[in-house]
């Protein structure tokens, strides 16, 4: 099925939050504690709203009888188009704490540069979403500090996770065609333009954490492309199940 590049990069957002929010959903009843089992979940919930606002955007602007549900529920790994970084698995909780920092940093740029966007509907939405993105920023921010400059033991998972995750940062800022094409028609933003204030906001925070940036160049990709690996499709079967064995059920 051929898309447009305004709907595939609408469904690339609303894929990012959509598979961000069912990761952390993960944690809901599992929190380390009370409070951060709440946080976790709202902060799902605040990014399954946005993966509403885009994917119902994108199912219009695609033309093919696809609302956000069917594009939530109805296809496959290799049509989804999220950041691998968003499908990883959320380990211990140092992993899910550095997953989350490292998206939310590059989420409230992106969001930023699409409150300006030549396309009201994209702009709406983006300066709508940015209000929640910046709480959750925050609180990314507050706990890797925390966590980096705490117990060694914190610091040591915090360093591994970082370590283990960095590899999948160099795809945010991997501009291709489409990317490209909507920045210069001024609908989208060029993520090659954001790398380096994603990365003096990472090194600002790295520093007060007291953790190490990894020295490693060498970045997965192809996650925008559809190209994912075992992570997405389980995080799928369980999230698509219902549909999957139920077409078109309602409540």
């Amino acid at each position: 099925m051929l898309l447009d590049d305004k709907s595939i990069y609408l469904m690339r957002l609303g894929d990012n939050a959509l598979v961000l929010a069912q990761r952390l959903s993960e944690w809901c009843g599992k929190g380390p504690a009370f409070e951060e089992d709440m946080a976790l979940t709202n902060t799902a919930l605040d990014l399954i709203g946005q993966a509403r606002m885009w994917l119902s955007y994108a199912g219009e602007v695609e033309g093919r009888g696809r609302d956000e549900d069917a594009l939530a529920f109805r296809r496959d790994s290799h049509e989804f188009t999220n950041l691998l970084l968003v499908e990883q698995p959320n380990g211990d909780y140092a992993n899910t704490v550095v997953r989350q920092f490292f998206f939310d940093v590059w989420h409230q740029l992106v969001l930023d540069a699409l409150t300006r966007s030549a396309d009201d509907r994209i702009a709406d939405i983006a300066s709508k979403a940015i209000k929640e993105v910046a709480y959750h920023l925050r609180r990314s921010i507050d706990l890797f500090v925390r966590l980096g400059d705490g117990s060694a033991e914190s610091r040591r998972r915090m360093q591994a996770a970082v370590d283990e995750l960095w590899m999948y940062t160099g795809e945010m800022f991997k501009a291709d065609e489409t990317e490209e094409l909507l920045g210069a028609q001024g609908l989208a933003c060029d993520p090659s333009t954001l790398k380096d204030a994603w990365l003096a906001m990472v090194h600002e925070v790295f520093a007060e954490a007291t953790l190490e940036l990894p020295a490693g160049e060498w970045m997965q990709k192809g996650g925008k492309q559809g190209r994912h690996g075992e992570h997405l499709g389980l995080l799928l079967a369980e999230m698509q199940f219902l549909q999957r064995a139920y077409p078109g059920a309602t409540w």
